[in-house]
Parts: C-alpha cells; structure tokens; sequence
C-alpha cells in the first residue's frame, strides 16, 4: 500500500523527534544522527570508521534508549571467539538438557567495537545474524527479534593487528559514515557538562518497538519512480566503469540506496523519492563498497573523489516516467 501525505507529515514529525532525543547524548552531529536513525528504520546496519573519542557508543545507547531497546557492546580482540559473540549451549546436570545461553548479539542494538581486531572466523559469525536477523548455533537457528541493528567501529589511524574487513562483509552494511570531532560551539557545551559522564543514560525511550516497524512499514510504501530508479541503476554503472574502480556497488548496494532514500524522503515529509535523495545517500551507501585499483590509490585517487565524478557524469533526471 502507498504511503499517504498525512502518513509522511507523521513520519517526519516523529523522525525528528527521535533525532533530537537521540541528540541529548551525541551533540551538533545532526546529519549523522539522522543516518543512523534512517539506518535502524530501513533495516539496516551502520559502520563507523572513526578515531576513538567521538561518541560512538553514546549513539548507539542513545538510539537503544530511544527506541525501548537494549544495548550490548562487544569489544573485539584477536582472541575473541564466535561463541562469545553468539552465545552458546551448555549442558544443564539437573535438568538433564542441553540449555542456550543467549550471547550479546541478540540486544536490540548491539556495538561491535573494533570489528576489524577480530579473527575472520569471529566476524563470519555475525554474518548470518545481519543478513537474515536469525543465527543458528549446534543447528539450532534462533531469532534475534526486532528491531536489531549493528553498529560497527573501526579505527582508521591504528592499524597494527587488525584484519581487514571482507568485501562480502562490508557489502552487508547498509551504510558506512562518520561522526569526526564536534565544532567548537559543541566541544564547548561537552566540556560544559563534563561532571556528566554518560550522556546517552539521560536519553528516555521516546517510541516502542512497534513504532519503529510502523515507520518501516510507512517507509516502505514510498513512491520511486522509474525514472529515478533508472538513474540508481546508472549510478552503479558509472562508477564500476570508471578506470580507477576494481570493485563497484554491487546489486545489493543499489537495492540498500533505493531502501535508505525511501526512508530519508518520508523523513522530510514526502510520500515520494526525488533525484536529491539518491545523491545525498550515494556518498554513505556506496563508499565502503568501492574498492580501488591499487596504482590508482597510489596515484592519489580516494572513493570520494570516484563517486563524485560518477554523480557530475549522470545526469539526474527530470521528467517522471510514470
């Protein structure tokens, strides 16, 4: 079913509301909040690629308070085992059974922090938990419920003991961002209110897990016209022939572009998706699905850059098809 006029105004309405709420903890990052909401909305998962300090795990508690969630943050190390990550079955003497031990994976928003230190093994174990929402552990699959969102850290400076992060993994996030240091106005209000250790603590839940499916609901029935379909399509096509791309955006990627504009267009009140919208989302859908030719980074090329020139080389259109 189409989403209605009256249903976007209250979509928009309560969209910010949330960004404001979630605001209180992760101050002057507006358009990152809004990100990550529209993430969690359009059931998604976020990486964060950023230098320690900068809020990361006040926004995901944020968000969780917000939504009447909870929160796990899960510290990945090289010895990190997929157990720790999953949960796992331990035989009970009394009861003579086999019992699940549920990990933190199944909080309704979970941190991996670092995910890049952890084994490969250990980072395969939340890929079936993001693709599907479900894991299946001694053959046993278990749901994780909804919503459920990853929010993932990697820290771009230290990169000693790391492993680097597959693109198969990376094509499962719906978006990559990030949050930098705040301006000085809001470094100042930080410092302000710095007997206050967790921000994210004061955050109150704001709506129930059932209204967040009803917004995902409202989002989904957004008109995208073919038009603007087409250019989505165009987009992927420009970008994985430029000379300096080895990997463009895959299918996956244009069918997460297309879910998040849905999305941020009812965010701004519309029942429909405009041009805009994709080019506003390009930058944090595409990016972390990119990969460079190796002379070509060398040269100095950055997928900033790529994307940009993909963006200035098709042109958007103008008339609906339909």
């Amino acid at each position: 079913m189409s989403t209605t006029a009256e249903q976007a105004a209250w979509f928009a309405s309560t969209f910010d509301k949330l960004v404001t709420n979630v605001e209180h903890a992760v101050v002057g990052k507006t358009h990152v909040v809004r990100l990550a909401l529209t993430c969690l909305i359009s059931q998604g998962h976020l990486l964060l690629e950023d230098v320690p300090g900068t809020g990361k795990t006040s926004l995901a508690k944020a968000m969780a308070n917000t939504v009447q969630g909870t929160h796990a943050r899960i510290q990945f190390t090289p010895d990190l085992l997929p157990s720790d990550v999953t949960g796992v079955t331990i035989y009970d003497q009394r009861s003579g059974r086999f019992e699940f031990h549920k990990g933190p994976i199944f909080a309704s928003i979970v941190i991996a922090d670092e995910i890049n230190r952890a084994s490969p093994k250990t980072q395969s174990a939340l890929l079936e938990v993001m693709e599907e929402g479900r894991i299946t552990v001694d053959g046993v699959g278990h749901e994780v419920g909804s919503p459920f969102m990853v929010i993932a850290t990697q820290n771009p400076i230290e990169q000693a003991g790391t492993y680097r992060l597959p693109e198969a993994q990376l094509d499962r996030f719906l978006m990559k961002s990030s949050l930098g240091y705040p301006d000085h106005e809001s470094t100042v209000r930080l410092l302000a209110d710095a007997a206050i250790r967790d921000r994210a603590d004061a955050v109150r839940a704001l709506i129930t897990a059932t209204g967040v499916a009803d917004m995902t609901a409202i989002a989904a029935g957004v008109v995208v016209d073919p038009a603007v379909l087409s250019y989505v399509s165009q987009l992927a096509v420009a970008v994985r022939e430029l000379r300096q791309v080895r990997l463009g955006p895959s299918v996956r990627a244009c069918l997460a572009l297309v879910r998040c504009a849905k999305t941020w267009a009812t965010a701004q009140g519309r029942h429909f998706v405009v041009p805009d919208d994709i080019k506003e989302l390009s930058h944090p859908v595409f990016s972390h699905r990119v990969l460079l030719d190796p002379e070509a980074e060398f040269a100095g090329a950055t997928v900033d850059a790529v994307l940009q020139q993909a963006l200035a080389e098709v042109r958007p259109p103008v008339d609906r098809v339909a």
